[in-house]
């Protein structure tokens, strides 16, 4: 889920293409609008307000009029995109089934990253060069997120952090810096992690939470920290004590994988069984035809 510089809201499917919301009409994409890929795993603006989309088949580039498609014959690792990031001096990092790479001009570059020694072959989609997400810190280090846990890039060495350095899972999923500097990690078994600069914690085993699979974290206007837990729910942490969200509060699916919310202060969660919008403290579900 991402929202615009426009206002428009993007909506990434997992077989059917993006969808946009610009505040009165829902239009689909997928590639007899010339979109390039069926499944959207990432979506970000440039800069210039080009929206850019991550996606089974490439990259997807949006300038507002036409799609215009970069795959492997413009440089990418592999077509399977599984991460997208826009940094601060606008340019354009993605990572792979097949690595990480960076759009110099028209073309990507390969960014090396040293494979995973053991990927794990049971999940869903696994492999030694998967990147799963990739972030830049306050501090402009650049941190992608593999199956092999997680590399530090500080523009000159690379770094690699894992199990044995206190992260409390090498399968990492998505990372995010919060406002007061600590990294949090959305990690595939041991829940949520939390570095403060000195030390790792599990913040889900610290506070009793169940389930262990978490794929997203964000932050909203007012500090709380949102992720799902996968047939659990959606958690909210304001600090000191996690909410959970989940059928009773207007979630029929227990499987959320995003969540966003958008300058109106509106807070949507998506995943399986569609899209999810936040009123008061329950979810209403989001259908083409709203509630919008």
């Amino acid at each position: 889920i991402f929202q615009d510089s426009r206002g428009h809201l993007w909506f990434g499917t997992n077989g059917d293409g993006v969808c946009r919301y610009d505040g009165n009409t829902l239009q689909y994409f997928a590639g007899s609008e010339g979109f390039g890929g069926a499944a959207v795993r990432g979506i970000v603006e440039d800069h210039a307000g080009n929206v850019w989309f991550g996606t089974s088949g490439g990259v997807t580039r949006y300038d507002g009029e036409a799609f215009v498609n970069f795959t492997v014959d413009d440089g990418l690792n592999h077509d399977d995109v599984w991460a997208i990031l826009v940094d601060r001096d606008g340019d354009l990092w993605v990572g792979t089934y097949g690595g990480a790479c960076r759009l110099e001009g028209e073309r990507f570059v390969s960014f090396a990253i040293p494979p995973a020694a053991e990927p794990d072959l049971d999940r869903g989609v696994a492999g030694p060069n998967l990147v799963r997400s990739i972030m830049q810190d306050r501090a402009g280090q650049y941190w992608f997120a593999t199956d092999g846990g997680v590399h530090v890039y500080d523009g000159k060495t690379l770094r690699r952090i894992g199990e044995a350095d206190g992260l409390c899972d090498d399968s990492v999923n998505c990372i995010l810096e919060d406002r007061s500097g600590n990294l949090w990690f959305a990690t595939h078994y041991s829940g949520v992690c939390r570095f403060d600069g000195e030390s790792y914690v599990n913040m889900s085993k610290q506070a009793g939470l169940p389930g262990t699979e978490v794929w997203d974290i964000h932050q909203d206007r007012a500090g709380n920290l949102w992720f799902p837990v996968e047939n659990v729910g959606l958690f909210r942490f304001d600090g000191r004590t996690f909410k959970n969200f989940a059928r009773p509060q207007g979630l029929s699916s227990l499987a959320i994988q995003c969540t966003l919310e958008d300058r109106e202060g509106r807070l949507w969660a998506g995943g399986y069984l569609g899209l999810y919008r936040l009123d008061g403290e329950s979810f209403v579900s989001v259908s083409k035809h709203g509630p919008w």
